[in-house]
């Protein structure tokens, strides 16, 4: 076991807070790429990867629906982060200083509110935790950043302004991957979810049929998603969440029934459901 968590991004990121606020005591390993956080995982480097799946502002994530099913990981968690957006500067600088700011590209029309009261220009950033790191070496006085507040803190940057976001619902989901499947029952009130991945038979209505034992015994399924398969039109494999355990009896009907109409399907992880989901 190394103790280490490995991420997608630069220090101070929305990931690495994500890492800090669910894995406390595991060393965050930053990683260039969502394929090098789980090459990571794949070669003993780090004991999990934390990837972001989806957000309820922005949608899915490219490519994190395609790479989990390829890297032979296991589902064992999931975490929702809450991403509150700060404007930052170096020390000593005010708000009515600031003439311009960089960040990831998302996360500036998610600002724009706050920026036009200001006056403040928007410039993209490949990483808002990266720019944050610039913006520290280069001793501006008329720049800053939005970023996370952790970011502002690993950096020696001043907040200006906490939470500037125009909407105050944008969360990210996060899933927490290791090398061995966890399939105990864990988690408290809020039950277990269970993620796999699955393609239809070729055969008139197959996912009308595939669906049918979810509704006819009773599993919630709380998400859906397709996708192409190796770049292909006629090939497609489909993601989906559904709120049980493998071992409950109405789970094991439905994923029975599920079994005739595919010619595919893999679990992902069973994991507890996370108390910010409800």
């Amino acid at each position: 076991m190394t103790g280490r968590i490995a991420f997608q991004g630069e220090p101070g990121a929305y990931s690495h807070q994500a890492c800090r606020d669910a894995r406390p005591d595991m060393e965050p390993l930053p990683c260039h790429t969502f394929e090098d956080a789980i090459s990571a995982v794949q070669k003993g480097e780090a004991d999990m990867a934390m990837l972001p799946v989806e957000n309820s502002t922005y949608g899915r994530v490219a490519d994190i629906h395609r790479l989990m099913p390829e890297s032979g990981l296991h589902i064992v968690e999931e975490a929702f982060v809450r991403v509150h957006i700060s404007l930052m500067a170096n020390p000593g600088v005010q708000i009515e200083d600031i003439e311009r700011v960089r960040a990831h590209l998302v996360l500036l029309p998610q600002s724009a509110g706050f920026l036009k009261q200001y006056g403040i220009k928007g410039e993209a950033a490949a990483d808002s935790a990266g720019a944050a790191e610039e913006l520290a070496r280069s001793g501006s006085g008329t720049e800053g950043v939005l970023a996370s507040d952790l970011a502002a803190e690993l950096n020696g940057l001043h907040i200006l302004a906490r939470h500037i976001e125009d909407h105050a619902h944008n969360t990210t989901r996060f899933l927490l991957m290791a090398r061995e499947p966890d399939l105990r029952r864990r988690g408290g009130e809020h039950g277990m979810m269970t993620s796999f991945v699955f393609r239809v038979r070729n055969i008139p209505a197959a996912l009308y049929k595939a669906m049918g034992g979810f509704a006819t015994n009773g599993v919630n399924m709380t998400k859906l998603e397709s996708y192409m398969v190796d770049g292909s039109f006629s090939a497609t494999q489909f993601y989906a969440d559904i709120e049980g355990h493998p071992d409950d009896r109405n789970v094991q009907l439905a994923l029975e029934e599920l079994s005739y109409f595919t010619s595919q399907m893999d679990i992902l992880g069973t994991y507890p459901a996370d108390p910010k989901r409800h």
